[in-house]
């Protein structure tokens, strides 16, 4: 990378940080590829943000780390070359790759940013809280040693499944601590914004903003509620993860649908 193209690149680290406002969230339609990242641009939002689930699903794998990480990684450069805005990656749980080597990727093909997931997708469960934050805070580390000021939006992954079963907000609630715990040590550990993903109930998603002490993400799931009721919550990032892949997906299928019955 020449010295022109790392001052770019810091530019946009430090830009993409200090969007992360909490009551006045940055608002992250997750996009798959490069077509999809210029109509994010076009449409005005300052960031892009990819998706792993649509990405993957663009390169015919699974999500989940289903993919092999260098067609992950050459998939994000793409949608970095394709726009002049910052991009922050979805890097799943980090591909089992040391520090050291996912701070060279994500820096080599241009991110601004990434999310970093808590779950553990080759042994089953999560990481420890601590393995996690030991985790995160040597990602910190290369990455300032790398002189790389990339954002890391740190996933807490313990509403996702309990969420995926049917749990009901009563049920989530009482994860908050938990979550707590585990945010509270990712953003000591380095990271710039928590990403509690399925926490949607108004009551403990201010519990747990008030509690974590840092930017939070929050996911626009069908029963999130509207943006400016998450700004009023102290809400900094809201996305959108895969439903937009999943709508452009399911849109696609009724044109087919409609072709077939012509």
């Amino acid at each position: 990378m020449t010295v022109v193209q790392n001052t770019e690149l810091r530019h946009r680290c430090e830009l993409l940080r200090s969007l992360h406002l909490p009551g006045t969230p940055l608002l992250l339609p997750n996009v798959w590829d490069a077509a999809t990242a210029r109509a994010v641009v076009t449409a005005g939002f300052p960031v892009v943000a990819t998706t792993s689930g649509g990405v993957a699903a663009t390169l015919g794998y699974e999500d989940q780390e289903g993919a092999p990480a260098e067609e992950m990684f050459g998939a994000a450069a793409r949608i970095v070359r394709a726009v002049e805005v910052p991009v922050t990656v979805d890097a799943e749980a980090g591909y089992g790759m040391e520090p050291t080597a996912l701070v060279a990727a994500l820096q080599s093909l241009g991110a601004a940013g990434c999310n970093l997931e808590d779950t553990d997708h080759r042994n089953g469960g999560f990481r420890t809280t601590d393995q996690q934050a030991t985790w995160l805070a040597a990602v910190r580390r290369a990455a300032v040693e790398a002189d790389y000021p990339f954002v890391i939006n740190a996933r807490v992954d313990v509403f996702l499944g309990p969420l995926l079963a049917g749990a009901d907000a009563e049920a989530l609630a009482k994860l908050v601590p938990e979550a707590v715990e585990r945010g509270t040590a990712y953003a000591e550990a380095g990271a710039d914004c928590v990403y509690p993903i399925g926490l949607w109930e108004p009551d403990a998603l201010q519990d747990f903003i008030e509690q974590v002490g840092s930017p939070v993400n929050v996911v626009r799931l069908p029963q999130t509620p509207p943006v400016d009721q998450l700004a009023a919550l102290g809400v900094a990032r809201v996305s959108w993860g895969p439903f937009l892949h999943y709508a452009a997906m399911a849109g696609f299928a009724d044109q087919l649908g409609s072709l077939s019955a012509g």
